[in-house]
């Protein structure tokens, strides 16, 4: 095989999968219920957050927290402060590409 494939979760259970993690890229996989999220952090690369399901409630930096719904991309820069989380009953869904990968893997 010349391809290389990866699996990622189906189910509304709490999940942070590091699915690739390579000197290319990290693409990250999370699903959160309401009330759930990340830890507030930096960012250590561009990210690039694409909601996949639900709607996603993000502060970045000093600014207000932000809605977006399922099909919405954003791209984060480097070093900006994240405040990540699922504010809505229905289950949040995200994918997660940092490009270029951090260095500190």
């Amino acid at each position: 095989m010349v391809e290389k494939t990866y699996k990622i979760s189906t189910g509304n259970e709490r999940s942070v999968e590091k699915v690739i993690q390579d000197e290319n890229i990290h693409y990250i996989h999370m699903i959160f219920g309401k009330g759930e999220g990340l830890p507030e952090h930096f960012s250590n690369s561009t990210v690039y957050m694409t909601v996949v399901r639900g709607t996603l409630s993000i502060g970045l930096d000093e600014q207000e927290i932000h809605r977006y719904e399922a099909g919405t991309v954003l791209k984060i820069p480097f070093q900006t402060k994240m405040n990540v989380g699922n504010k809505d009953a229905d289950v949040l869904e995200l994918i997660v590409v940092k490009a270029p990968a951090p260095t500190n893997i």
